[in-house]
């Protein structure tokens, strides 16, 4: 399944001079929730227990995912290195544990769980795609092109499978809504904050909301257009909406709209101390 080794990545290359801290600090982030994607693989093959070829697929993706993780990694300890990455990653997994035991979906169906997987992979082919076309270091980019390319990928793979299981199990439009919905809101999204917390080097107690937000400023004012516009598409496919009908493009502008107001509210968190709301998140109660 793969289609590149460590070994491709033009390491030569490395400029100090066009480090960005900020990426730095992003890499060191995404490169343990990358690590982290092992148990994913193990918690998918508990879900699909007795379809062996899709077992066989959710094991490659996982072994692409650390793969991106052993790139990350590299690149960060390259730029820093005093970056301990066995102590943070424990850090970071003993405060986001995943049930690996787990013998059934929490989206309530296979095809629940394919839909709840393409809305994760559609984030980070945005995600990398945005930090590809930011990154002014030659090496960071060349990983998160390498990377955005598996991403769109994976995506594939979960939505050829989410349709199989959609017509074995019957799940409707409507309901694969409410999963991509779901999986845009619940809680565990903050899992990149964590994530960055933990590389950061920050004290505990880790507090949530302050974490999310302070993560999102420093990632969202990276996305362009075409990449949210892309996204949203992806995301639409999944739930059986065509990108470019009326309701799709509609969609896809006013989530660029919802996306750039945030990012502006954001900015005014340093001069004004307010808290913004999150376009995909309701304030708590």
């Amino acid at each position: 399944m793969g289609t590149w080794t460590l070994d491709d990545i033009p390491w030569d290359q490395f400029d100090r001079s066009k480090l960005d801290p900020e990426m730095v600090k992003i890499a060191k982030a995404a490169c343990m929730v990358e690590h982290h994607s092992a148990d994913y693989g193990r918690y998918l093959c508990g879900v699909f227990h007795d379809d062996p070829g899709f077992c066989a697929d959710a094991l490659a993706w996982a072994e692409e995912e650390v793969q991106h993780g052993a790139a990350l990694r590299r690149y960060a300890e390259l730029a820093d290195p005093s970056f301990d990455f066995d102590a943070t990653f424990a850090r970071f997994v003993a405060g986001h544990p995943i049930d690996t035991d787990a013998s059934d979906s929490i989206r309530g169906s296979r095809c629940g769980e394919m839909v709840a997987r393409c809305i994760v992979e559609v984030g980070t082919s945005a995600y990398y795609s945005a930090l590809r076309d930011a990154a002014e270091e030659p090496v960071f980019k060349a990983i998160c092109k390498r990377i955005a390319g598996d991403e769109f990928r994976h995506y594939k793979l979960f939505y050829s499978t989410m349709k199989r299981y959609r017509d074995i199990e019957g799940v409707g439009r409507l309901s694969r809504a409410r999963v991509a919905i779901g999986r845009l809101f619940e809680a565990s999204d903050d899992e990149l904050s964590y994530a960055y917390h933990c590389g950061a080097g920050e004290p505990d107690p880790y507090v949530r909301r302050r974490a999310v937000l302070a993560y999102a400023a420093r990632t969202l004012p990276l996305y362009r257009r075409d990449h949210v516009q892309r996204g949203v598409g992806m995301t639409l496919k999944s739930i059986g909406i065509k990108p470019q009908s009326r309701l799709g493009r509609i969609i896809a502008a006013v989530a660029w709209g919802a996306l750039r107001l945030y990012v502006r509210r954001l900015a005014m968190v340093r001069d004004t101390g307010e808290t913004p709301r999150s376009p995909l998140r309701r304030a708590p109660a």
